[in-house]
């Protein structure tokens, strides 16, 4: 998270940005590098957070956008929901960890977790593990062949994420942040959310969605946005409003 000098203590023990626009992390959901170089040019002023995926992971420039990114003084979220035997994932959490990554997500599986946790060592790293993605409901999850609903599902994976040491865990404003922290009994678990959409606005793939006034309401920490930001004819006007609507949130929490 931010430097302890930008950062205020909430009632639930979780060091967040004092200005709430810092809490907001824009998913660099583009095709190309010189597409996401550009639209942090744009957003410069009004965005200090973005996240990148596997959608650029593998384009040529990746680790000059890593690069660029850290060295301009941005946080970065490197959103690669690491999933294999838990000595690879070591590695690559340790190599992360290296670069000054802020968070990296991984999958909510409880060897993979402890080792990412044991790998991240003394850095500033946060591990963050993905409960369920806000592109499914029940009836995917039971297609996918899970006992459990959704919620069910994300109060497991929170509480199994505490267990193993991480910092935070992925989970939609719709399984209600601050009831999550009450069952996994950490109120210093931070909360990153994504499926963010305006009032009105287009849901696409997402099942699971929230204004970012809602999420903050309900507990959110940080909420990861792309394509209300990244495919709005003004993408910095978008941004703002959505920091607005964040506000408002945070106001009348």
């Amino acid at each position: 998270m931010p430097n302890a000098s930008n950062a205020t203590k909430t009632a639930a023990n979780r060091d967040l940005p004092a200005d709430i626009k810092d809490r907001l992390i824009v998913a660099l959901d583009l095709d190309s590098i010189a597409e996401a170089q550009q639209m942090v040019r744009q957003l410069e002023g009004i965005v200090s957070f973005f996240k990148v995926g596997l959608g650029l992971l593998y384009v040529a420039g990746f680790d000059s956008l890593i690069a660029s990114l850290i060295t301009s003084g941005k946080q970065l979220f490197l959103d690669t929901k690491m999933f294999d035997i838990p000595q690879t994932v070591a590695r690559g959490i340790a190599s992360v960890a290296q670069r000054g990554v802020s968070f990296v997500t991984v999958h909510g599986d409880e060897a993979i977790m402890r080792a990412a946790v044991k790998a991240k060592g003394t850095s500033d790293l946060k591990i963050f593990a993905v409960t369920v993605l806000t592109s499914l409901d029940d009836e995917a999850a039971k297609a996918m062949g899970y006992a459990h609903s959704v919620r069910d599902l994300v109060t497991l994976r929170a509480r199994k994420a505490v267990e193993c040491g991480c910092d935070g865990i992925i989970a939609s404003a719709e399984d209600d942040p601050n009831r999550l922290r009450l069952l996994a009994q950490s109120q210093s678990l931070l909360i990153t959310t994504p499926g963010i959409r305006m009032p009105g606005g287009e849901t696409h793939d997402q099942k699971r969605v929230a204004t970012p006034r809602q999420a903050i309401e309900n507990g959110a920490d940080c909420l990861v946005v792309g394509r209300p930001i990244i495919a709005a004819p003004n993408p910095r006007q978008a941004a703002m409003r959505i920091i607005e609507d964040m506000r408002a949130g945070a106001q009348s929490g």
